[in-house]
């Protein structure tokens, strides 16, 4: 089974973290948080962006960017501003990260020039200087998953009080 991995490199505002553990809590995406962080992990506005999916969630934390590094394998793409390719532009294979930046600062410049070809942005207005951690986020889980044919997800709802 193909997994989905989100890493968030220093994230600030607990509710967009706690937002993104949602998401990936009902996408069956595995969430990977480096730190240092702009909050505890124990903080009350994380659980209650999250709180009813919270143990749903596969979570992994690292010290920082090395040791990310060291412990995980696999083909990385790079959700910036800065980027030159459109994220809907590339193939994401099976298992891959997609890795976002800090809230206030992005990605940084060394990271991204490092590794040109998995950079990618999630095209907006010029005038604009950002969309939200999180819904950012969600764009590029639901773009992979889309590519993926969205594997292991229910793709249609009922009505609580109609039929179809």
């Amino acid at each position: 089974m193909s997994t989905l991995n989100i890493v968030l490199l220093e994230p600030q505002i607990p509710q967009n973290t706690g937002n993104i553990a949602r998401t990936c809590a009902c996408t069956g995406a595995r969430l990977h948080l480096i730190e240092p962080m702009g909050f505890r992990v124990d903080d009350k506005k994380l659980k209650h962006a999250g709180l009813d999916y919270w143990h749903f969630l596969d979570i992994t934390y690292y010290l920082d960017w090395n040791d990310f590094i060291a412990k995980n394998e696999g083909e990385m793409f790079f959700f910036s501003t800065k980027a030159p390719n459109r994220h809907t532009d590339v193939s994401y294979p099976e298992n891959c990260y997609i890795v976002f930046g800090r809230e206030d600062a992005g990605l940084p410049e060394e990271l991204l020039k490092a590794n040109k070809e998995h950079c990618v942005r999630i095209p907006m207005q010029g005038d604009c200087r950002s969309l939200n951690l999180s819904n950012s986020v969600a764009v590029g889980v639901y773009e992979v998953l889309r590519q993926w044919d969205f594997p292991q997800l229910k793709e249609s709802g009922e009505l609580t009080k109609f039929r179809w």
